[in-house]
Order: C-alpha cells, then sequence, then structure tokens
C-alpha cells in the first residue's frame, strides 16, 4: 500500500501541492509532509529508537525515500510481538509490531485516498485491502476524543453494511466518501 502511495505521490505536480484535502486544514503540501514524516517515525520505531520524538518531526520533502526507508524497516522486522515505541500516542506508549504496523497501514490506505481525492483521481485499493485495513479501522476508539481539537478521527459515521468496502472504511474514521476538496 505504501508504494501505491509513492504513485499517486509522483503525480502530484507543484502546482497541487497548494489544493485543500479532506484532512481539515491541510494541504496536500501538508500531507505530504504528514506521510513523509509518519514514515520516518515508524521506519524507527521499527529499528527500535521509536521513542526519539525528532524521528517523527515534519521535515519536508522525499516523500519516496522516507517511503523505502520503512519498507525496508518493516521488512527486518523479525517479531510480530516485538514493541513499538510511538509517542504520538502517548509518551512511552508501545505496541506490537503487528499492531503498530497495522496502524501506518491504515493511515495509508486513508492518505492514498486523500491524496487522490485531493487530485482528482480514481482510488480503488482491491478488495484484499480493504478487507485488512476495516478491522483495523473499527479497533479505533470512537470516543469523546474524536471531537477534541487535532484529533486524528472524527466521530465514526453513519452508513450502511452495503456501501461500498472504501465508503465504510471512511466512515469509520469519520470521513465522507463525498468530501469536496
Amino acid at each position: 500500500m505504501i508504494r501505491e502511495t509513492v504513485n499517486l505521490a509522483r503525480r502530484v505536480t507543484p502546482d497541487d501541492l497548494a489544493r485543500p484535502t479532506p484532512c481539515a486544514g491541510w494541504d496536500l503540501r501538508d500531507l505530504l509532509d504528514h506521510m513523509t514524516a509518519q514514515h520516518h517515525g515508524f521506519a524507527a520505531a521499527a529499528q527500535g529508537c521509536g521513542a526519539d520524538p525528532e524521528h517523527w518531526k515534519v521535515t519536508g520533502g522525499g516523500y519516496e525515500e522516507a517511503a523505502e526507508l520503512v519498507v525496508a524497516a518493516f521488512a527486518d522486522v523479525d517479531d510480530a510481538d516485538r514493541l513499538f515505541a510511538l509517542p504520538e500516542f502517548g509518551t512511552g506508549r508501545t505496541f506490537t509490531a503487528r499492531r503498530a504496523i497495522g496502524f501506518h497501514f491504515l493511515d495509508h490506505v486513508v492518505h492514498g485516498w486523500d491524496v487522490a481525492h485531493t487530485l482528482g483521481l480514481p482510488y480503488d485499493p482491491g478488495p484484499d485491502v480493504l478487507d485488512i485495513a476495516l478491522p483495523i479501522a473499527r479497533s479505533v476508539p470512537d470516543d469523546g476524543s474524536r471531537s477534541a481539537p487535532g484529533s486524528p478521527f472524527a466521530p465514526a459515521l453513519a452508513t450502511s453494511e452495503d456501501a461500498a468496502p472504501l465508503t465504510r472504511l471512511l466512515a469509520v474514521l469519520g470521513r465522507s466518501a463525498d468530501a469536496a476538496c
């Protein structure tokens, strides 16, 4: 999935960077910077040094290189139960590699849609990807924290079980597939 976002990022022109995204308050440059920082942070976590907040800072640029870095770091993980430090979830918070990699996977399935939607491109990660992503999304607590300023997710939106899988996934995370950019 990460390499799919690289393919989308390759289609971005300098003129596109100021376009608003479905991520409230973020233009496409902000979103790509966030995605790049997440790649660096999760790669550091996979290498055992994710607790250092320096690895999670937005520095801009280098999306493709950061994507390859995290793919390589994840490929070196040989124990699904090894703990990853993820300070974005709170100081001292750790998660198993399985769960942390799932978080990153979900983030990039959704941010892939954000980028494609912003560029007016079709986006279909496929049923296998969505079948994996939806339970991860459903595991995100849907409580009052989603209404807090700066929350990465809004309260879940109602949708029918017969809605398209991508529509259901986005709705679980408080996003509408019909969002305007």
